[in-house]
């Protein structure tokens, strides 16, 4: 094993020896018997000693936290994502041994899955854990598949060349007005004092960034040579979370890039959409590409519309969010607790909008608390479902972007008071590449690709 993967591996192990350090009383915070579990395998490991079994009862270790996580408390939650962290590690360091006995790339490709898996499903929490994680994926992809971290950057990237299709942009019949566009950025004291408290687009305001530039988003190679291979994300299946046939899963970050360029070029597959991910943590060369507007460290107050507003509660009070999919992907009308700035960074996406107020009109799926309890698949769709603050957001069963008169009709039986109500109020805008779009919190909105999308939010 080379020197720079087995001194990362060593240097984790040794904390499972040494004396307690904040890192294991996490988990010994947690559960006694599983963190004693994890912590005794890695000192075997660390001992060079290995059991047979070793990878069957890290994994179980592994499902075992990734279940107690979503129903335990804030505090137990943190030391359950600790432990999968800390497993995940561990069976890539055993799959790490088993490609330098064989030479299998398999292993190698498994053991960066790992990897991925702790920083997507766990976010790596710990000290020292993310960039730990981090280091071994470069040092595994350069010595065990021939890709030095070098070809992220010193390769030339060119456009796709083939056309993207592009869908008809749909129909507006829900909403009479179109959000308001300023040539000119306001000022941060203008935007503090009045812009704030209502959507706006700033139309051309990314021209600047890399990734519309030297490092193109646009360019499908780019995006695979800046992850290297073997890299996983998590992706939704199907183009809206509130049909039946919605799913989600993990899969290979080059063969999601396929899909879009195999869209591209007409071959039908179920529809695929990297939504709401915090990929600038996974891939940070993709966080220098962009520019951070001076807007999102203005310290607003709460809007009147939505006094209940507090900042995302991270160090920087900043949540970035990508947002990659095919033409037609939709994100239904629902709202979020934060103010939002929505960069468009590759192809065209229509935006629909309508104030906190007519929230009593947008028939919003009921909490499940208010509600009989629901089956799994259906509570995993009854999305009043943002991550961040679950019991602050909401998604309408109205759908904004109709399809045809027939489903017009159909809407205008079923949902009355929204064409009543919310229609004379909503906006809509269809943004560029290199548009931003400000929105407060609160605000109803929904989203669709018209065609191959790249986008970033910036909550805050």
């Amino acid at each position: 094993m080379p020197a720079s993967i087995r001194e990362a591996y060593t240097t984790f192990l040794s904390e499972f020896r040494d004396k307690p350090c904040p890192n294991t009383e996490d988990l010994l915070a947690c559960s006694g018997s599983t963190a004693d579990a994890l912590m005794h395998f890695a000192r075997l490991l660390s001992e060079s000693r290995r059991l047979p079994n070793a990878r069957e009862l890290l994994n179980n270790i592994a499902q075992h936290a990734h279940s107690a996580m979503a129903s335990a408390t804030a505090e137990k939650s943190h030391g359950w994502r600790r432990i999968y962290t800390d497993a995940r590690i561990l069976l890539a360091y055993l799959d790490s041994l088993d490609y330098w006995i064989s030479g299998d790339a398999t292993y190698a490709l498994s053991a960066i899955a790992h990897l991925d898996r702790a920083i997507v499903i766990a976010g790596a929490p710990g000290e020292g854990r993310l960039g730990l994680i981090l280091d071994l994926i470069q040092g595994i992809q350069s010595e065990c598949l021939d890709w030095p971290s070098t070809l992220r950057r010193d390769l030339s990237y060119a456009s796709p060349t083939e056309p993207a299709p592009v869908l008809v942009s749909p129909g507006h019949a829900t909403a009479d007005h179109t959000v308001p566009c300023y040539d000119t950025p306001p000022s941060l004291a203008s935007f503090i004092s009045r812009i704030s408290r209502r959507p706006f687009v700033l139309p051309g305001f990314l021209r600047d960034w890399p990734a519309l530039n030297e490092h193109p988003w646009r360019s499908l190679d780019y995006l695979r040579a800046v992850a290297g291979p073997g890299r996983v994300v998590p992706v939704e299946i199907g183009s809206d979370y509130r049909s039946d046939d919605w799913t989600q899963k993990m899969m290979r970050w080059e063969d999601f890039l396929d899909t879009l360029k195999e869209g591209s070029q007409g071959h039908p597959h179920p529809v695929l959409y990297l939504a709401q991910h915090s990929l600038f943590k996974q891939f940070p060369a993709l966080r220098d590409d962009i520019i951070i507007p001076d807007y999102v460290y203005s310290s607003l107050d709460p809007p009147d519309s939505y006094p209940q507003y507090a900042p995302p509660s991270n160090e920087e009070q900043l949540v970035l969010n990508a947002w990659l999919g095919p033409a037609g992907t939709v994100s239904p009308a629902h709202t979020d607790p934060f103010y939002n700035l929505y960069a468009q960074v590759v192809g065209r996406k229509t935006i629909w909008l309508a104030p906190p107020e007519v929230s009593p009109h947008m028939y919003p799926y009921p909490p499940s608390s208010e509600t009989a309890p629901l089956d799994p698949a259906e509570q995993r769709r009854n999305p009043a479902a943002n991550l961040e603050s679950p019991s602050m957001s909401n998604t309408s069963r109205v759908d904004v972007f109709l399809s045809s008169p027939e489903s017009m009709d159909r809407s205008m039986e079923t949902f009355p008071d929204f064409w009543r109500e919310v229609k004379p109020v909503a906006m809509k805008v269809t943004l560029e590449p290199g548009d931003l779009l400000f929105f407060p919190p609160g605000w109803w909105h929904a989203m669709r690709s018209e065609e191959m999308s790249f986008s970033v939010s910036m909550w805050f």
